[in-house]
């Protein structure tokens, strides 16, 4: 470059330039002009089922001591909730056809990693039927096994979802090439498209917080742990 002007003109050229490409691992730009890659896109989708999750988390301990204080119509919706976009979407579509077939054969420990999910989504599945034929009514006069249904299929999401989180979708990403993972956000993408006829993820996060308002737990700052003892 013969002046600085010239080199400052010519960087700022290369910098659009290098902004306009797709980043390594992730999507092309979406209808929002999002970069998603495939694995924020599965884990963002597990935020909204952590979600709901705390929605029963929340509800349980009321179910206890004064069910009737509780509006089985924002459980109902909790589950229809989890079962569309969580059972019927991100794991039928998604984690079983894709994800744990690509990973089961690499390593003993993943092969039994994914059977035990297997089954939890089976199990699962039976939960939420259950939970959705208990808050089918208008009012909740008792508990009927509510509470303990809510604790332990918390626990086993919980724990679940964080694996899943950890060691499969790593694991999962590993297994494919850059390109072929650059594939597989757009197929997600599609599949989504076609699953909901529209953006399935930003629809669930609105649903979920109307549910969160319609219970008073949508104020995050609630949730802020107290100072511990001093000592």
């Amino acid at each position: 470059m013969k002046t600085r002007r010239e080199f400052v003109v010519a960087l700022g050229a290369a910098t659009v330039f290098a902004g306009s490409l797709p980043l390594a691992g992730c999507k092309a730009l979406g209808e929002k002009g999002e970069d998603v890659s495939a694995n924020e896109d599965l884990m963002r989708e597990h935020g909204v089922l952590r979600r709901a999750l705390l929605v029963y988390f929340l509800a349980a301990p009321k179910l206890r001591t004064d069910p009737a204080s509780v509006s089985p119509a924002a459980l109902h919706k909790t589950a229809v909730l989890f079962r569309q976009f969580g059972e019927d979407y991100h794991e039928r579509r998604l984690e079983e056809p894709f994800i744990f077939p690509a990973v089961k054969g690499k390593t003993d420990e993943l092969a039994r990693y994914v059977d035990i999910l297997l089954a939890q989504h089976r199990r699962g599945r039976e939960v939420t039927d259950f939970i959705m034929s208990q808050t089918a009514g208008q009012k909740l006069t008792e508990s009927r096994g509510l509470p303990d249904a809510f604790d332990s299929f918390v626990l086993m999401y919980q724990q679940h979802t964080a694996r899943e989180d950890t060691i499969i979708f790593p694991a999962w990403h590993k297994s494919l090439s850059e390109g072929d993972y650059d594939k597989m956000g757009d197929k997600f993408e599609d599949i989504e498209h076609q699953q909901f006829g529209h953006d399935g993820f930003g629809d669930a996060v609105k649903q979920i917080g109307q549910i969160e308002a319609e219970l008073n737990v949508a104020d995050l700052a609630q949730f802020t742990a107290a100072a511990p003892p001093k000592v």
